[in-house]
Order: structure tokens, then sequence, then C-alpha cells
């Protein structure tokens, strides 16, 4: 009752819009696709024009299909005329507009399945079905996949993976409170299942099996994910597990891209969009929708655009804000340990001896959550300055590297080995990861958690309280990131017991988790040097993407008209060139040189020999190296 009531208001909130004239909606046929147990998923189809034929993009939402009235994604938005694709937006059933068709235990991918076909059968549809849409709209897509729909072309599954695991709810082995408590807000209702499942047991091993299924998977993905996402293992995971474990006839078409993005669905950050948190990543803005595009455009309408040529890894750089490629994850290279020294450094040398530090945790007033890969409406996503609110408490070890005379590069996981103690039979150790800004910002990274009760592992019998007073080492690996410190910054290493409301608050009495108890206040204490020696392994130096090791870039390209069919004008500052000349290169999506010439001044005009398709535009003078995004129709 409680989707009828919301899709209501919805539908008035659009009538409204089109009565009043303040924002234009788009009118879809609204339809009801007959499942396989008779009852009925509400379908909004949106056709270019009546008529004709085209590949259909299926979207299946949670979240309420109207909202799509107001713009299309991967930059149709209104233009529904221009739109080489048709596009069918069901709601889930027991959701919104599919109320009436729920069952106890709906079966979405079999769901999925008679969408697919009956989409493929309609007079606009040209037999060409692809499936897109982010989080649990791509969870779905994996469920639909796995069914094996003949008519099923492709699938774009963004910030999402099929799995559903312990670490995703329990990194740690620390409940994941705001994650799961949004969850429930949006009607999954997991909290009771996951609360009654602390520890790993038959019950995760069954729904863990059930939930990967590589070799079940008969479609070629694209997989689109963010650095700032809390999906970052479950992707890489599940991409790795595709290639080796699936299909073998598709394994290397399979395409994973990384970017600098949080999750979405609260705030300003969105996968794709340039501000991330209170970070601006432009190199980065709209290139979600383009690789996309270009995916489907070669699957679902043939499009000779190279996309089979294309690298199975493409990942963002963030610090140098370049996209590269690889062939596997993480790249290969070489290994840096930072030890922990007491003077609060993070340095390469090996302290003879050292006391470490102590901090204590206060349940009753935890660290705060400040960004990172959140969900819950109201927290902020993405990376932010932990400097005014979470290093100035007083219940921290905050360590820094000196200001770099380099660049640090780091690509995959940085894992830090810690010697451990506490006045108490539990607690948790939360870490942050930062990169420090000349003018002291302290920009996250990543974050993780341990639950000290969990440090052997996370089923029953690995389970251990800690003795008040004795040293445990313990390894905490970060999520994958890729990121370059660059020279002038620091690299900053932050040690509580708290992360609230991200993570859940150990009542540090060794009890029952989840319920209520005593709760006390803990000094833990982390050791540094001599038999203790505290560190972090960070992986660095790998082999570069395209061409050349990057440059620090300016700000972007600018390309115009872009799209564009013939003639380009691309400008950029003359700081660039410094009156030098300098070289422009324009690469295809596969990293081929397709154009190369000497550039002089603030601006070069590109005409001719490009095919339909999305390149890369690289301008390199004494000033540095910009990039730029051209789209060819």
């Amino acid at each position: 009752m409680k989707y009828a009531r919301k899709a209501l208001r919805m539908a008035f909130l659009l009538s409204l819009f089109t009565a009043s004239g303040w924002s234009q909606v788009l009118s879809p046929e609204v339809d009801s696709i007959p499942m396989r147990d008779g009852k009925k998923i509400a379908a909004d189809v949106y056709l270019p024009t009546s008529g004709a034929a085209y590949p259909v993009i299926l979207i299946q939402t949670p979240y309420n299909r109207l909202y799509y009235r107001l713009g299309l994604p991967l930059g149709i938005k209104k233009d529904l005329a221009g739109s080489p694709y048709a596009f069918v937006i069901i709601d889930w059933r027991c959701f919104y507009g599919s109320q009436s068709a729920c069952v106890a235990q709906p079966n979405r991918g079999q769901d999925g399945y008679d969408v697919v076909e009956w989409i493929a059968t309609q007079s606009w549809c040209n037999g060409k079905i692809g499936t897109w849409g982010p989080s649990a709209l791509g969870k779905i897509q994996f469920q639909t996949a796995k069914e094996n729909p003949p008519s099923l072309t492709c699938a774009v599954p963004l910030v999402a993976g099929s799995q559903f695991n312990y670490d995703e709810y329990y990194p740690g082995g620390c409940y994941r409170t705001e994650y799961v408590e949004q969850l429930d807000a949006l009607g999954f209702g997991l909290s009771p299942l996951l609360k009654a499942n602390p520890v790993k047991n038959l019950t995760w091993s069954v729904a863990e099996a059930a939930n990967l299924y590589p070799a079940s998977i008969h479609v070629p993905m694209l997989m689109i994910g963010g650095w700032y996402d809390h999906n970052v293992e479950v992707m890489m995971a599940l991409f790795d597990t595709l290639k080796s474990g699936g299909d073998a006839a598709i394994h290397d078409r399979h395409r994973l891209v990384m970017g600098p993005w949080a999750h979405g669905g609260s705030g300003t950050a969105q996968v794709g969009t340039a501000q991330q948190g209170d970070l601006v990543y432009q190199a980065a803005a709209g290139w979600s929708d383009s690789l996309a595009l270009a995916f489907l455009d070669y699957h679902l309408r043939g499009v000779a655009n190279g996309w089979d040529a294309t690298p199975e890894i493409r990942y963002f750089q963030m610090g140098t804000d370049t996209w590269l490629a690889e062939s596997h994850w993480p790249p290969a290279g070489q290994t840096r340990t930072l030890y922990l020294h007491d003077d609060d450094t993070l340095r390469a040398s090996t302290p003879a001896n050292g006391n470490g530090k102590s901090f204590q945790y206060d349940p009753h007033d935890p660290s705060p959550t400040v960004g990172g890969p959140t969900l819950k409406q109201g927290l902020q996503q993405g990376p932010y300055d932990q400097a005014p609110v979470v290093e100035n408490r007083g219940d921290s070890w905050v360590l820094s590297t000196p200001v770099l005379n380099e660049d640090l590069v780091i690509h995959g996981r940085v894992i830090a080995n810690l010697f451990v103690s506490s006045d108490r039979t539990d607690t948790d150790i939360c870490l942050r990861l930062t990169d420090v800004y000349p003018d002291e910002r302290s920009m996250l990274v990543a974050d993780q958690v341990l639950r000290m009760r969990f440090r052997n592992g996370y089923t029953v019998a690995d389970t251990m309280l800690m003795t008040p007073g004795q040293v445990y080492p313990v390894e905490i690996a970060f999520p994958n990131t890729a990121i370059t410190i660059l020279k002038g910054h620091r690299l900053r290493f932050i040690i509580t017991s708290a992360n609230y409301p991200r993570f859940d608050l150990n009542l540090n009495n060794g009890g029952p988790m989840y319920t209520a108890g005593d709760t006390l206040t803990a000094t833990n204490h982390i050791y540094a040097g001599g038999t203790y020696p505290s560190h972090l392994v960070i992986p660095s130096d790998p082999t570069t993407g395209i061409g050349v090791k990057p440059v620090r870039p300016l700000s972007p390209l600018q390309i115009h008209p872009n799209p564009s069919s013939e003639r380009v004008e691309i400008s950029w500052p003359a700081s660039l060139l410094h009156g030098s000349v300098g070289s422009i290169r324009v690469y295809d999506l596969a990293g081929k040189l397709c154009k190369e010439s000497s550039c002089t001044g603030s601006g070069y005009i590109l005409e001719g020999g490009l095919t339909t398709g999305v390149y890369w535009i690289r301008v390199e003078g004494e000033g540095g190296i910009i990039y730029g995004k051209l789209i060819r129709y």
C-alpha cells in the first residue's frame, strides 16, 4: 500500500509539472506485461517514432518508473525523437505500479526473462534488447541474464554485482548500520535476516553460492563502478570471476570501467557526474554514458566503433585525473612499505623502537562518518575533508607522510598491518586513508573496519575475544583504489575505533552484538617500532596505460561542436604551450593512435578522417597535458 500511495503522489507531481508548464514531461505508452503466473507488471514504453522497429533498452526499477518521465538516462533526457533506442521501464513486482502483482517470494530473474521475451514480440522491437541501470537496477540485470532469455543481447549494470555476500553487510565483521537502514527504508527489509546471522554460517554459505553464477551469464556485460562506491570489492571480484569462470565463448567480451564516482542516490554525486563530494573530476564527466552508449551501439546497433578492440579494464587514476587501461587488476607493479612512527609520521624507515599511541573510544561519543561510500539519505557521499571533525576530536591517531617530493602512485588495495591491544575484551579498529592537499584539506580516499573478535575469521569457531593488555597482530585491507598522491601533497592514515553511522558501534563489553547491554569506554593502543612494527603496504609504481606515464593534467579541453560529424574546434589555455610547439593526438577507445599533429597557440581545427565512435584527444605542452572526449557520429 505504501508504494501505491507514493506512486499516486508521483503521478500527482507529474500532473502539476505538466499543468503549470514549469517542466515538460515525457508521455510514454503505458502498458502491462503478463508474467508466467498470469499477473501483470506495470510498464512505460518510450518510442522515438511510431511504426518503426528499434533496439530496446530495458530498465527494471524498484524506485518508481514514473521518475523517468522527467527524462531518460544515457544523455537522452527529453530528446526521445533523437534517440536510436526505444526504452521499456518497468516497476518490480511488489513495488509501485506493480504492487498488484506481488507474491511472497518473487523470482526477479524469471520476471526479467518474461519482460525481455514480451518486448521481443512487439512490432516496435527489432529483436535486439539490452539492459541498463545502477544499484538494484544493476543487480536485477544479472538475475535476468542468469535465466538466459534468448532475446537478451547485452547488459550494462552500474555500481552493482550479483552477489549477496557476508563481507558486503559485515565488512571486518562489523554491521553496516546506515547501509542496511537505507535498504530497509527503500522497502527491502533485510535487517531482521542480517542481524539474525552476524557470523558466517550455513545461511551465508547458501546465499553466497546462490548469488554467484558466472557460468550462467551468456551475454557480454559492461560493468561500471566507482572508487567511492561501496561495491568496489563486489564488482572487482565478480568481473574477475566472469573472466575466469564464466562462459568461455564471451569471457573476452566483458568490460569493466571504474571512475572517480560515488554510488549516487544521495546528494549531487552520481555515477558520471563531475562533482563528487568536495572534489570535481571534470575529466570523468559523462564518460559512464559515453562508454555505455559505445558498448550498446556496438552490440545492439552493429556500429563499427571499434568497441571489440577496447581494453578489458578502463579506470580513472585520481590525482592525475587520467583514464588508464589494463587487461587485469591490479596492474603489475611493486609495493612500498610505510611504517608508523611515534612522531605521527609515516616513513619508509623502520623505527628501531617506539611506543605507539593510545586513544579512547566512547560508544556514547563516536567518531562520526564524514563522506565515504555511504548510501543513507542525509549522509554525505564521496570524498570529504576529514580534518575539521574526525581528526580534531582527540580519539584517534593521525599519521602523515612528509610532504611528497614526487608523486606516489597507488593501484590496488592498501594493507594495514597493525599491532593492537585494548583494556576491553572487544573493540573496533576503524581506518581512513586520505590525501592531504597543500591547503591542509584531508580528503577521504578509502576506509575500512575490523571488529577485533573477528580478527581470526568470521565463523563461530573463528570468533575469539581479546585478553586485556595482550598485543594482537591484525591485517586490514582497504578496498581497491587508483589514486596518485601528488608531489606537494601528503598521504594520511587515521586510526579510530568508530566511524558511525557507517559502521555499527562496538559496546566494548564482549557480549552479544546488536542487543542492549553495558556500554564501556575502551582505551585502545596501536604499537609502533621494535617488536611491533605497525606499517602500511602500498601497491605502487605499476605499468601505465595508454602511451607514456601521465603528466599532471590541467582543465579539460574545450571541444565544439561535440558530438560532431565533421569539423571540430579544439581550444585550451595559452599557458599550456607557453608559446612553444606542442602535440595533439587522437586515440580511439582501444587506445589506437588515429591522428597526430603539432600545434601552437591555444587552438586547433580537427577535420575529417574519423569514423563514428568515441575518441580521446590529448594535447601536450610545457605546461602539462590536457585530455578531452570527442563523440563522432
